[in-house]
């Protein structure tokens, strides 16, 4: 039996945006690999990053637990994750060198660690899990545990799927992304301080909410979306186990509502029609929220949802410009996101836009397209980015030479610029103010003070529109 410490590196006081908007949700994809180490006989101890105050609390945490081997294991869940957001990786690689000086063993796995092995294995990582990793997880943790002493070369030699660390950095022969079909174990959330996140929950919105994943990954091929964890495939639970999963959430923690974080909820209507039957039979279903896509919201895929208690989905509508969507192999018409939010609102399920700005090619008309799109189709909330080059994919491929030293963001209300868009970053952070203004008026409940906002934001619009010349790049 190994001591295992099983830790994430995302401090939400690290990124001010995210720790001001106060929705903290524990590590899904590390509490699912804190229960496989457990179940396979290990002492297994829990650092949550996710409310900690600092590093400190991972030093205090570390000192206490002298574990022999430390498992960085980010939570794929978390859209965050994908960005190496820069706070983030500089945090994961103080606390390898924090660990290495306490004599653990150090291994790595996330979306960033995949992607650039080396600042990991620089740090002290022993090995770097690329992709999912659970099964080169279990064999260095076999091995550690029949010989703690192994040196690097030893640990890694034969096994597949990982990065480690010599005179240069080694793939192993082998290697592969390709997640595993088999169904990860269930949460150990009994490893989780529930009542310090009930309590951040309350304190910031008077309710509390827990997240849950019903699948993994995404069969759809988005030019900019980046596949370091799961690739191209959709592993889908089944209905009745996602829905035996809410009801004990439900019975042990007692949350007012569930995220949903799969890049996908549902894809099929008789899947959520499974569920929603599963969960009435149990007792009834938690109010929740999911992402979903325009184009698989059908009749009755609509009713389907409302049936299972979807109180809120988010759609990836990115952008009001067909030419954007084609240009990002997005595969959606923008009328069918008009269509969504329709069927949506119909069966009483508010509706959520994520919208990108500043894609490849992107130009006024465009982004006045989006503007249009928010206008006309009314979602209830918003959420921009700018477009982000996320290494692995085409988007990334096509922009790659335009990277400069700015890699990746500080946190994510850094919303940079990374390579020569049409306009520079001033610019889209104007436009995304202006957009959230435009959702803000459409949802005033007083019709009295509406007009002369929508006026003084129309005029805010020409002013913007008059001086873009000046913002190309």
């Amino acid at each position: 039996m190994l001591s295992i410490l099983v830790a994430h590196s995302y401090f939400l006081r690290f990124d001010p945006k995210q720790y001001e908007r106060a929705k903290p949700y524990p590590p899904l994809a590390t509490l699912q690999v804190a229960a496989m180490l457990r179940a396979g006989g290990h002492q297994v101890a829990l650092f949550d990053a996710m409310l900690a105050a600092g590093l400190a609390d991972y030093t205090r945490c570390l000192h206490e637990q002298t574990p022999q081997l430390l498992v960085i294991y980010e939570d794929n869940f978390n859209f965050l994750s994908k960005m190496c957001l820069g706070a983030m990786r500089r945090a994961a690689c103080e606390m390898i060198s924090a660990a290495r000086e306490r004599g653990a063993r150090i291994i790595v796995a996330g979306s960033d660690a995949s992607d650039a092995p080396d600042a990991y294995l620089s740090a002290g990582a022993d090995a770097v899990l690329l992709g999912e990793g659970h099964e080169a997880l279990q064999r260095l943790v076999q091995r550690l545990h029949a010989d703690p002493t192994l040196d690097r070369a030893q640990l890694v030699s034969g096994v597949p799927g990982i990065a480690g660390a010599g005179s240069e950095t080694s793939v192993t022969q082998g290697a592969s992304r390709k997640a595993d079909a088999r169904q990860p174990e269930l949460p150990a959330w009994d490893l989780v301080d529930m009542e310090r996140y009930r309590r951040a929950w309350q304190q910031a919105h008077g309710y509390f909410s827990l997240n849950m994943a019903s699948s993994r990954g995404c069969s759809f091929r988005c030019a900019w979306c980046a596949k370091p964890i799961w690739g191209n495939r959709y592993l889908q639970r089944e209905a009745e186990a996602v829905a035996a999963e809410m009801l004990h959430l439900k019975r042990s923690f007692a949350p007012d509502h569930i995220w949903f974080a799969d890049d996908i909820f549902g894809f099929r209507a008789d899947w959520v029609q499974a569920f929603a039957r599963a969960t009435r039979a149990g007792g009834g279903s938690v109010p929740f929220t999911i992402q979903t896509r325009a184009d698989l919201i059908t009749p009755g895929m609509a009713a389907a949802l409302s049936e299972a208690g979807c109180q809120e989905a988010w759609l990836g509508a990115e952008s009001g410009s067909q030419r954007v969507l084609d240009a990002m192999n997005k595969g959606v018409q923008v009328a069918e996101i008009h269509t969504a939010r329709a069927r949506l609102k119909a069966q009483g399920i508010r509706v959520g836009f994520f919208i990108q700005l500043g894609y490849l090619g992107e130009r006024l008309e465009d982004i006045l397209a989006t503007r249009d799109l928010i206008d006309t189709a009314c979602p209830d909330d918003i959420g921009i980015s700018v477009s982000y080059p996320l290494p692995g994919t085409a988007f990334y491929e096509q922009v790659k030479a335009q990277l400069g030293p700015k890699t990746h963001w500080q946190d994510s209300n850094d919303l940079a610029m990374m390579f020569r868009g049409t306009y520079g970053s001033d610019f889209y952070r104007a436009v995304r103010n202006l957009l959230h203004e435009q959702v803000k008026l459409q949802g005033a409940a007083d019709a009295t003070d509406r007009e002369p906002a929508r006026r003084e934001l129309g005029r805010s619009w020409q002013s913007l529109i008059a001086r873009e010349g000046e913002c190309r790049t």
